[in-house]
C-alpha cells in the first residue's frame, strides 16, 4: 500500500500469474501491444491493443517468463517536453465509469527502480503512481477510481511530476473502463466528486482468492481479508440486485463473527488513512439456514463514533453506508450485539472509497473548439489531448487558461512550433481569447472570421503560408491593438475597418526576421 500527502492511493498488489475471468462490458486495453497485435486473453477476459486510443508514446516488451499477457507489454512516454500523455476513449456522455490502471515495471528501461509520476482522469489529478514497493516484491500494481464522463470522449492521462527522475519515463501496462449501473454509489454527486478506491474486501476469504468478473458484473476486485476472528460459511445466497451497489454473491460466502454477547472488532484496512472524507459501505448476512430465527441485531461504530444503530441482519443480507464519513489514521470497526441476541455480530464484506473533489471544468465549447483546432493541425504538440486547461499545470502546450465558473482558454501561443495544416473556423468559438500567437509556422488556407472574439488583444499570424483576404471583422474587435500578418500570401486591400485605426498592423514582408512571442515582448 502507498500513501501520498494529499490523496490516499489504492495501490493493490496482484499476482503475476493469470486468473480465470470471463469478459465483462467495457474497454480492456493491453497497453503497448502494437498495431498488428491480436487480442490477448487473461483467463476469459479479452484485452485488445491500445492503438487508436492514444497517439503518443513508445512500446516495450518485458522479457520475463510466466507473466500475465497484459503485463508482458507496456507503453512509455519519454518526451519530457509534453505536459501530459492522454488516452481518449469513446464513452456515453454523463455515464459513470470504473477506471482501472495497471502497472508492471519489469525493468523495461534498465533503471534501478520504477519511475514515479501522476495520473489524471477527466482533467482531475487523481493520484501519484508509485509501484516501487510492489515491484520489489515481484508484484504488479493497480489503481481504481469511479468518475462520470463529461463528454462523449473520456480522458485518462499520465504526467511527470517533481518525483519523476530525469532518466525515467511514465509507463502503463493496462487500462480498463467499466460502465456502472445508475444505482451503484448513487449517493455521490459525481458532478462534484469522484470516488478513489481505498480498499474493497471480502471478509473470511482465503488469501489469493480475489473475487472479480463474472461474480462481480462490473469486474470490481474484492480482496481477501483475514484476521483472528472466527470464520463462518453462509448457507444461503444473497441476490445482488437487492443492493444498490450490486455486490457479488460470492463476497457473502464467508463472513467473520464472534461468540454470543461479545463485540466484534475489525481493524480494516490494516494501514492508516490520511484525514479525509470517505464513502463507506459495509455488507452483512446471517450465515445460518433461512428461518424465522435467522437474524441478529447489533450496533456498528467506526473509531468510537456511532455508524449505524440496531442493524438487523438476516439471511437475505443487508448493507449500511455513509457517503462522506471522516476517517484519519487506523480505522477500527466495532460491532456490539443487542441485548439478549442469541448470536454474535457478523460482517461479510466492505468498501472504502476516498471522496475526491473534482478539479473544475473547462467550458465545453472551448474544449470542442480546441479539439477542432487540433484536428485541423497536421502535427499538433504531443500533449494536445485530454482537457486543454486541466489540471492546472498540465494544460496543453502553448495554451493558457483563466479560472472562473469554468476554465477558459485566453492565450494560444505556438510561435515557431513548426505547425502545419489550417486554422479551423471554430477558433471563433474561443470567445475568451486575449492573444493568438501562431507566427513562424506552416499554416495554409484562409484566415477564418474572428468577429466573435471581443476580448482579443493581439493576433500574430506572420511568417506562415496563409492565403485569401484579411477578414474585415478584425477591425470591429474593440480590444484588438496589434495584428501581424507579414510574410504570408494574402491578397487584396486592407479592409476599411482596419484603416485609420490605432491598431498596429504589420503587413510588409520582411527578410530574416524572427516572429515575436509573448514572452519576448
Amino acid at each position: 500500500m502507498s500513501l501520498c500527502l494529499i490523496f490516499l492511493l489504492w495501490l493493490v498488489s496482484i499476482p503475476l500469474l493469470a486468473h480465470s475471468q470471463p469478459n465483462p462490458r467495457g474497454y480492456l486495453l493491453n497497453c503497448g501491444a502494437g498495431s498488428t497485435s491480436e487480442s490477448v486473453t487473461v483467463g476469459n477476459l479479452k484485452y485488445t491493443t491500445d492503438e487508436g486510443f492514444i497517439l503518443v508514446g513508445n512500446t516495450s516488451t518485458i522479457k520475463q517468463e510466466d507473466l500475465v499477457p497484459i503485463l508482458a507489454t507496456l507503453r512509455y512516454f519519454p518526451n519530457k517536453s509534453a505536459r501530459k500523455y492522454c488516452y481518449s476513449i469513446p464513452v456515453i456522455k454523463g455515464g459513470k465509469y470504473l477506471v482501472r490502471t495497471t502497472y508492471y515495471y519489469g525493468n523495461f528501461d534498465g533503471g534501478k527502480e520504477p519511475p514515479v509520476f501522476d495520473q489524471i482522469v477527466e482533467g482531475t489529478k487523481w493520484s501519484v503512481v508509485n509501484t516501487t514497493e510492489d515491484y520489489a516484491n515481484g508484484l504488479s500494481s493497480y489503481y481504481e477510481i469511479v468518475v462520470h464522463a463529461k463528454s462523449k470522449t473520456f480522458s485518462v492521462c499520465l504526467a511527470r511530476n517533481n518525483m519523476t527522475g530525469s532518466d525515467s519515463s511514465p509507463f502503463i501496462s493496462a487500462l480498463e473502463l467499466e460502465y456502472l449501473d445508475d444505482s451503484v454509489y448513487n449517493t455521490t454527486d459525481f458532478n462534484k466528486y469522484a470516488l478513489s478506491t481505498v480498499v474493497r474486501s471480502s471478509f473470511g476469504t482465503s488469501e489469493g482468492d480475489i473475487i472479480g468478473f463474472p461474480d462481480d458484473k462490473f469486474n470490481r476486485l474484492w480482496q481477501p481479508q483475514m484476521d483472528q476472528n472466527p470464520i463462518v460459511r453462509c448457507k444461503a445466497n444473497v441476490t445482488p440486485s437487492d443492493f444498490w451497489n450490486i455486490p457479488p454473491t460470492k463476497a457473502f460466502h464467508n463472513s467473520i463473527t464472534t461468540s454470543r454477547g461479545k463485540q466484534l472488532h475489525v481493524k480494516w484496512p490494516s494501514w492508516p488513512l490520511p484525514s479525509a472524507a470517505y464513502y463507506i459501505a459495509l455488507y452483512f448476512q446471517d450465515n445460518r439456514n433461512p428461518s424465522p430465527f435467522s437474524w441478529r441485531v447489533f450496533n456498528v461504530s467506526i473509531n468510537g463514533k456511532n455508524f449505524h444503530s440496531n442493524v438487523n441482519v438476516t439471511t437475505r443480507g443487508l448493507t449500511v453506508y455513509a457517503p462522506k464519513w471522516p476517517l484519519s489514521g487506523q480505522t477500527e470497526i466495532v460491532m456490539t450485539p443487542g441485548q439478549g441476541v442469541p448470536v454474535g455480530p457478523v460482517i461479510s464484506a466492505g468498501e472504502i472509497l476516498q471522496v475526491l473533489p473534482l478539479g473544475g471544468m473547462t467550458l465545453p465549447r472551448d474544449v470542442m473548439a480546441m479539439n477542432e483546432l487540433r484536428r485541423n493541425f497536421d502535427n499538433p504538440p504531443p500533449d494536445w489531448s485530454g482537457d486543454p486547461c486541466l489540471p492546472e499545470g498540465n494544460s496543453w502546450t502553448g495554451v493558457t487558461c483563466d479560472r472562473g465558473k469554468f476554465f477558459r482558454v485566453i492565450t494560444l501561443n505556438l510561435t515557431g512550433a513548426g505547425i502545419s495544416g489550417s486554422l479551423a473556423p471554430n477558433i471563433a468559438n474561443l470567445t475568451a481569447l486575449h492573444h493568438i500567437w501562431l507566427g513562424g509556422n506552416k499554416l495554409l488556407g484562409n484566415i477564418p472570421d474572428m468577429g466573435s472574439l471581443k476580448e482579443l488583444q493581439s493576433l500574430h499570424l506572420e511568417k506562415n503560408q496563409l492565403e485569401g483576404s484579411i477578414p474585415e471583422s478584425l477591425g470591429r474587435l474593440p480590444k484588438l491593438h496589434e495584428i501581424f500578418l507579414q510574410d504570408n500570401k494574402l491578397e487584396g486591400d486592407v479592409p476599411e475597418t482596419l484603416q485609420d485605426t490605432k491598431i498596429n498592423i504589420q503587413l510588409k514582408n520582411e527578410v530574416d526576421s524572427e516572429p515575436e512571442s509573448p514572452v519576448n515582448m
